[in-house]
Parts: C-alpha cells; sequence; structure tokens
C-alpha cells in the first residue's frame, strides 16, 4: 500500500473530522498503521468507538484514494498533507487544519506576508474602490505580499483581481473539488490565479458546491494567513465567521468601517465595536499594525503598456469610455455598432487587465 494512499485515505474517512484523524494517527503510531488495526483496538481511541471504528477498516477507502490519485496525476493537482514539510506552516498551526490540502499553481505558503481579504458578495462601489486601494497600497510596498480570498462574487473577487494587476501572487481557497468552479463566471480568473498564485481545496475531485462547504472553507482562509482584512460585510456571514476564526488562531483581524446605515457595514462596525477587529482606512495602517516597514513607497501608476495588447474593438471602446466618461453596456454596443456579447467579453477583459471599472448600475468607466 502506497504512502500517498493512506494520506488520502485518512482524509476521506466518514464522520471523522480533522482533529480526530489526527488523534487516530497519533494512537495507531503513525499514517502506516491505522488501516491494519483491529477494529476493537480502533474503538478503544478516545472519540472514535465501534461505528467510527468500522468505517475505519473499509476497503471502499482505499480505492476511492486510489482514484483520486490518478484525477491528481491528469490535472497536476499537489496533494499537501499535514505531516509533510511543505505543508503551509501557518494552517498546520490550526488544530482543525484539513488533513490533505490539494494546490493547483505554484505559490510559496511560507512568505514572510499574507493577508486574507473577504467581505460580503453584494459589495458597493465603496466596499471594491477601498479593497483596490488597499491592496495597490501594499503591492507597492511589499511585492512579495500574497492575498488569500475566496474566489466569490464582491470582495473576494475584488481582491483577486486587485492582486493580480499588481503583480502579487494570490491564493483562491474553494468550497469543491477541482472537478467545479464556482462560480461558475469566475472561471476566468482562475488560469490567472493558478498561474500567479494557486487555487486550494481540501475537498475531493468529485465534491460538488454545497453551502456547508464555503463555511468549511473560511478556516483555510483564516488559517494561511497573517491577518484577516474584512471589508463590508451585513450582520451574519462567511466574512464574519472567518474573522471569528482569524481570532480563534491568535492572527489579526482588520475591518473597514462604513455608515451606520449601511447593511453592508454592520458587520465590520460590529466586529470593531465588539473588539474583535481594529479599525483600519487604508493599506498603511494594516502596515503599522503589523509592523510592517519599507523605507520608501514609490507610488506606481497603471501600466498603460496594456494598451498595445488590446483587440481593436477593447480599443475603440478604451476612446469612446475615455471621451464620454462612465456608459453603460447596451449605449458602449450602440454607439460602436458592436454585438453585445463581444463588447461584454471585451469589457471584462480590460476590466481584468486594470483599464476600467465596474460602477453600480452596470456603468463602466476608464481608470
Amino acid at each position: 500500500m502506497e504512502n500517498l494512499q493512506i494520506k488520502i485515505a485518512l482524509s476521506m474517512i466518514p464522520s471523522l473530522g480533522p482533529r480526530l484523524v489526527r488523534k487516530l494517527v497519533s494512537y495507531a503510531g503513525g499514517i502506516e498503521t491505522v488501516f491494519n488495526n483491529k477494529r476493537s483496538r480502533l474503538a478503544k481511541i478516545p472519540g472514535i468507538g465501534e461505528i467510527k471504528a468500522a468505517r475505519i477498516n473499509g476497503d471502499k477507502i482505499l480505492k476511492a484514494a486510489e482514484a483520486e490519485i490518478d484525477y491528481m496525476s491528469k490535472n497536476n493537482i499537489i496533494p499537501l498533507f499535514y505531516l509533510d514539510k511543505e505543508y503551509p506552516l501557518r494552517l498546520r498551526e490550526c488544530e482543525d487544519a484539513p488533513i490533505v490540502l490539494y494546490v493547483k499553481g505554484d505559490i510559496n505558503f511560507n512568505i514572510s506576508k499574507v493577508i486574507s481579504i473577504v467581505g460580503t458578495r453584494h459589495s458597493s462601489s465603496y466596499g471594491r474602490v477601498c479593497t483596490e486601494e488597499i491592496i495597490t497600497y501594499l503591492a507597492e510596498c511589499f511585492p512579495e505580499l500574497v492575498v488569500v480570498s475566496g474566489l466569490a462574487f464582491g470582495i473576494d473577487i475584488t481582491a483577486h483581481k486587485a492582486a493580480l494587476n499588481n503583480g502579487l501572487k494570490t491564493i483562491a481557497a474553494l468550497g469543491h473539488g477541482f472537478d467545479f468552479i464556482y462560480p461558475a463566471a469566475h472561471k476566468y480568473y482562475t488560469h490567472s490565479i493558478e498561474k500567479q498564485g494557486a487555487l486550494v481545496t481540501e475537498f475531493r475531485s468529485t465534491q460538488k458546491p454545497e453551502p456547508g462547504n464555503f463555511v468549511s472553507r473560511n478556516r483555510i482562509i483564516a488559517g494561511l494567513a497573517d491577518a484577516t482584512v474584512v471589508i463590508e460585510s451585513a450582520e451574519k456571514g462567511g466574512a464574519l465567521i472567518t474573522a471569528d476564526l482569524a481570532n480563534s488562531y491568535n492572527r489579526e483581524v482588520f475591518a473597514v468601517p462604513g455608515k451606520t446605515s449601511d447593511t453592508y457595514s454592520k458587520g465590520c462596525n460590529q466586529l470593531i465595536k465588539q473588539n474583535k477587529a481594529a479599525l483600519i482606512e487604508c493599506g498603511a495602517d494594516i502596515e503599522l499594525a503589523m509592523g510592517w516597514f519599507k523605507e520608501k513607497c514609490k507610488p506606481q501608476s497603471i501600466q498603460k503598456s496594456l494598451f498595445v495588447n488590446l483587440s481593436d474593438e477593447e480599443k475603440l471602446i478604451y476612446n469612446l469610455l475615455k471621451s464620454n466618461g462612465e456608459m453603460p453596456l447596451d449605449e458602449i454596443s450602440v454607439s460602436l455598432e458592436l454585438p453585445v456579447a463581444k463588447v461584454s467579453a471585451s469589457l471584462l477583459n480590460m476590466e481584468f487587465n486594470g483599464l476600467l471599472r465596474l460602477l453600480p448600475g452596470k456603468m463602466y468607466k476608464c481608470i
């Protein structure tokens, strides 16, 4: 029986979370002996019992692990077991960290500076601008910084795009296996994230996106980073769960305040009021709080050299927006006599390249 097969199989045992699997390995005397132990002996391990012990002895788990290894081999996925030296050190410190972390991409998890940025899926222009400005400032001062988020709509995808646009590495933690991308609209960005960072998940390849998975995923977002930054959140939501997890791991938590009347600022204001997060207004506040200092931070303008790589349609769109200011998709399509589908695809590419911004009301504006 191969060592990797056992590692993967351990993460697949039904009803055994990360804590119990660690205890199982410890009591069994190592991963190689877990599946060779008698059921009666396994049942005596605290927290296991007869029912869970019966599930540990199943050949079905080992066969499923073998299939997963075949999938990983075909899709360039790297499995990191919690005892492997390559496993993220920050995450290993968390007692509920995944037994196996599946990685697609090329990333140094143990770089000196890592932050997580999370927030509502219903982000406002205020939240998106705050996210972009914070990441831009930190990128100018700390080009080695890694940004972690969850690939969701709103603040998450804004954080990933801002990191990519500023030349930073970024990690997207998924709430499903690699056979899926959720939301599907963000599949476009996963290729760039994979090249300039990594996609990570604890779920086997066939695991579909389910609500409970995303709650579980949040501990990876919090555990991979030195600090978690919350930018816009309602009174309840995944961002607040991530903040609570970060606090439980003794990591720094920051929140950007907003108007008391704004639904998606209530969560951030609540974190600050309850002393669960430090109030920040800009990237410099994070720099100061974390004790990250550089002698000089030289502002860098967006690389307009990207303009030369635009298609003819994209150049037309750019010039139109430059002349007219904010315009909606339909008006751009009519003005240039181009199909809406082609204009939409061009706008998405230009937004990704940092040449324009999507504003409330689905208005587009050049940066």
